[in-house]
């Protein structure tokens, strides 16, 4: 496994294709620090007693200790172990870890490529496995592309005026594919090694140049990396790890990019391109039953702090504000527990986490995100967004006035109320804090994607049975 610093020296040499402000920028970039740093401590705490039973596993595949943001989940245990270690790590950085993409994209082509095999005698899932070999090996980091731009909502890819709304195969040659076209709305894609790309959607008998899966790393020829960086805000002179946190949200383009067979993982089945574009979408809002909760611990645990500070921590208002919070957060969690549980393993091998308790969780996440922020501008009242600077708290001639007014209880320090404002400002007010929000309902699909998956996959003709039954409709009431 890698050291975090190995992790930032592999980045480093990648040939500069991360665009930021019109500018091209080479990855050690200050402008691309935050993810890094984020995406560090997963290789930092490898070996941390509060973190390696979590964060490192044995693969299936070679029986050697991984990472287990590089594992293929082969049981239960193994989801609930990655959700948990998920709600960690998220608690530790104070919101995404970002890593999971890659780590949901590796399983949800696990089982699409053995499953396309199986019907059409293809090798794709032989090329994934000699991929996911070397994955681990080298300890990767990957970005999962799935979002195309999609052009013309109402139309299907095939049917757009510009053929490459959807990322697609424009050659088939001897030694690999060349693929155009655009992803967006991709996170970490300027601080990872390796795109992975999978469908985002149905896909038809029609849109089979547009039915393909395949990995490339992340500066291969005609990729470019188009990203929207931001970070919270560190003051200085008061040092604080929120402040080490970034992130980039990036548009892909793939300007006629060349992709060598032994990683093309699917290409023209539409199936199982179907399959794979669902597969993700399933495993990553299970991971979203991990980081979800963690992100409401985080606005939890300042909502109670500042009321604490306050005096008002007692209060029943503020009790109900913050039960409220507390069951969002362990009823999406419980929703992931569930779906591992009731999760089933696939002919691949792979465990495939329950697809009803998974979107219920995240669905009902996404639903409630903003209701958590409105609940924590409740408890903190106005001044997260007309705190005075920092260099203003800590200078000479305005500081001690600040500091001053600033107090609330005699026993809190007027530094400690400061710093809890602080990190309340840059959940509510930050450039950061508004990528969160939006990423808090719409990141692994909007909440109505989840209410398409939780119809499509949930039983409600045994409900009716239900309702004929109790009414003298029907006899007896039919088995689960």
């Amino acid at each position: 496994m890698r050291t975090s610093e190995e992790y930032r020296q592999d980045l480093y040499k990648l040939k500069p294709n991360v665009y930021v402000r019109g500018k091209k920028v080479r990855r050690d970039s200050p402008e691309v620090s935050g993810g890094i740093n984020v995406i560090s401590k997963t290789f930092d705490l490898v070996e941390h007693p509060d973190y390696k039973d979590f964060l490192t596993t044995k693969s299936h595949i070679s029986g050697k200790r991984i990472n287990r943001f590089t594992h293929i989940n082969q049981s239960a245990e193994d989801l609930l172990k990655k959700q948990l270690m998920t709600r960690k790590l998220c608690r530790l950085v104070g919101g995404c870890i970002q890593r999971c993409m890659g780590c949901d994209a590796i399983n949800g082509l696990s089982v699409a490529t053995f499953a396309a095999d199986t019907e059409h005698g293809t090798d794709y899932h032989k090329r994934f496995l000699e991929y996911v070999k070397e994955f681990q090996e080298r300890d990767l980091v990957a970005a999962c592309a799935q979002t195309d731009v999609k052009g013309d909502r109402s139309k299907r890819p095939h049917q757009q005026d510009d053929p490459d709304m959807y990322v697609r195969v424009v050659e088939r040659r001897s030694d690999g594919i060349v693929v155009r076209g655009a992803k967006n709305c991709i996170t970490m894609a300027a601080v990872a090694d390796e795109i992975i790309v999978v469908p985002t959607r149905a896909m038809t008998p029609e849109d089979k140049d547009y039915s393909v899966a395949f990995a490339v790393p992340a500066d291969t020829e005609g990729v470019k990396i188009v990203a929207r960086t931001s970070k919270l805000r560190a003051p200085e002179g008061l040092k604080m790890p929120q402040g080490e946190i970034g992130d980039d949200e990036n548009m892909i383009i793939f300007d006629d990019v060349f992709v060598p067979w032994d990683r093309v993982f699917l290409c023209g089945e539409n199936k199982y391109a179907t399959l794979a574009a669902h597969l993700f979408a399933l495993f990553h809002r299970h991971s979203y039953t991990g980081c979800k909760p963690a992100t409401t611990d985080m606005i939890m645990g300042f909502g109670a702090l500042i009321a604490e500070y306050n005096g008002v921590y007692e209060k029943h208002n503020i009790r109900e504000k913050l039960v409220e919070l507390a069951a969002t957060a362990e009823l999406v969690f419980a929703a992931g527990v569930a779906a591992a549980h009731y999760g089933q393993k696939s002919p691949a091998g792979t465990f495939i986490p329950n697809e009803v308790y998974a979107n219920v969780g995240r669905r009902h996440a996404g639903l409630n995100y903003y209701k958590e922020l409105e609940i924590l501008a409740e408890l903190s009242g106005g001044l997260p967004a007309a705190l005075p600077f920092a260099e203003d708290f800590l200078s000479e001639e305005v500081g001690p006035y600040i500091r001053k007014y600033i107090k609330r209880r005699a026993d809190v320090p007027a530094e400690h109320v400061y710093r809890c404002l602080f990190g309340i400002s840059n959940i509510l007010c930050s450039s950061l804090g508004g990528v969160q929000a939006v990423a808090g309902v719409h990141g692994g699909g909007s909440p109505v994607m989840e209410e398409i998956a939780i119809w499509r996959s949930y039983d409600f003709e045994k409900k009716k049975d239900i309702a004929k039954y109790l009414s003298g409709i029907s006899e007896e009431l039919p088995r689960d």
